[in-house]
């Protein structure tokens, strides 16, 4: 007996008594984004690794150990994407989408990073972005931001989650707020933990985002961005805080959120949750405004965040639940090999006039005992038999399997008919 194949650990199946609330999920996030004026972009899955080494930097985490990369046979390096910002605006320079344009856009699929599986990080895992491109202003900060508010409203799981904010300031004032920071953590070297010591040389920012309990303290009284912004990103921030506190938005000021990618400058945000474990982070983004440049287009402001969907769908199932399991209105039973011929057609022309209706045929066979059992087990509602005296008469008859009511026969004509005024 040859071993069984499994999955790659941390690349999950969705087996079907999951995909009803994953298919509710994603259909609410869809009719959010589209209301608000957004359009869905799609794109390839697999990108050269040049495009996020140059966007999220060579000296991240993501580039350094959690890409998936290969050569291919031309000897290209290839990788699949961890992140798709990038992907995104790469897409918009190579089809002259943000040249002098304002652009919302919207983008849903599966992303790729290699790291230590646990709840809610899987190294093939669904991500949503939003994007807007073209537009300057802390009002579009505020918009995506109130976007994120409403999706959770919608989805029934907004008092799981609480909005951080944060303001990175521009790339020029970040970069001297950086040597305050080094300074400040060399001259405390010896409290730093492996990874702070690690990041002091190459992203000292991160060493905010460190999750070890042991460096809170340090954290808690190093430098604060906030006292080091510039005025224009001060000005900015201020607009962004007073649009959000006249929509009535809650927010946490948080001056340890530093985001992980390079390309943020300033607005950052992330809404967290303390019913997700570890990963409390659900949805996360911010201001690029020179990404767009970076990548080799025209300069162009441009903001965004990421929705990470299992870690939503863990909110849903614990807070949310929604029926799940999409069960038949109908099942077919059919006895005789003349019903087995034109019980099919049937169907067929039953499908045509009632598009909506959910009609499972039992194609197993067995007597009628046998298919009463499958029909029941199935769930549905009716059993649609036929069989050679059906097919004399003409007639379908219909059995209620969740009521105590009387068999009936019915034409074809009268099915249709009796199916509609069900409402189904």
């Amino acid at each position: 007996m040859s071993a069984i194949i499994q999955a790659i650990r941390g690349m999950n199946d969705i087996l079907p008594d999951q995909t009803e609330l994953w298919q509710h999920l994603e259909t609410t996030l869809k009719r959010v984004a589209s209301s608000y004026g957004y359009q869905e972009i799609r794109f390839p899955i697999v990108e050269k690794t040049e495009l996020f080494a140059r966007s999220i930097g060579e000296v991240t985490d993501i580039v350094e150990k959690e890409m998936y990369t290969f050569n291919d046979r031309n000897g290209d390096s290839l990788s699949l994407r961890p992140e798709g910002t990038a992907v995104c605006v790469r897409a918009g320079i190579e089809h002259g989408l943000l040249y002098n344009q304002i652009q919302r856009l919207w983008y849903m699929g599966p992303m790729f990073r290699h790291e230590r599986p646990q709840k809610g990080r899987y190294r093939q895992f669904q991500q949503l972005g939003v994007e807007a491109f073209g537009i300057a202003s802390p009002e579009i900060d505020a918009e995506i931001i109130l976007m994120t508010a409403r999706l959770w409203r919608e989805l029934g799981i907004d008092q799981q989650v609480v909005l951080h904010l944060n303001s990175l300031g521009s790339l020029a004032a970040r970069a001297q707020y950086k040597i305050k920071l080094v300074e400040y953590f060399t001259q405390h070297h010896a409290a730093l933990d492996e990874d702070s010591t690690r990041r002091l040389q190459t992203n000292p920012l991160r060493i905010l985002d460190s999750k070890n309990p042991q460096m809170q303290a340090l954290i808690t009284a190093a430098p604060r961005l906030l006292e080091h912004l510039d005025a224009e990103s001060q000005t900015h921030f201020d607009t962004l805080r007073k649009c959000l506190e006249s929509a009535g938005l809650r927010y946490t000021l948080n001056p340890c959120l530093v985001r992980g990618l390079d390309y943020y400058n300033r607005t950052v945000f992330e809404w967290m949750t303390t019913e997700t474990g570890a990963q409390n982070t659900v949805c996360a983004g911010g201001r690029y405004d020179g990404l767009v440049e970076q990548l080799g287009g025209a300069a162009t402001p441009a903001v965004g965040f990421a929705v990470g969907l299992e870690r939503i769908i863990n909110l849903l199932a614990t807070n949310n639940p929604i029926k799940v399991g999409q069960q038949p209105q109908a099942y077919f039973i059919m006895a005789g090999d003349l019903a087995k011929v034109q019980g099919l057609a049937l169907i067929e022309r039953l499908r045509n006039h009632l598009p909506q209706l959910i009609l499972t045929v039992d194609c197993a066979g067995g007597n009628f005992k046998t298919q009463f059992k499958r029909a029941d087990k199935s769930g549905a509602t009716w059993a649609l038999i036929l069989g050679d005296q059906e097919i004399s008469s003409h007639k379908i008859a219909v059995k209620y399997l969740r009521e105590q009511k009387e068999q009936v026969l019915l034409s074809e004509a009268e099915l249709i008919k009796f199916i509609e005024q069900q409402k189904v």
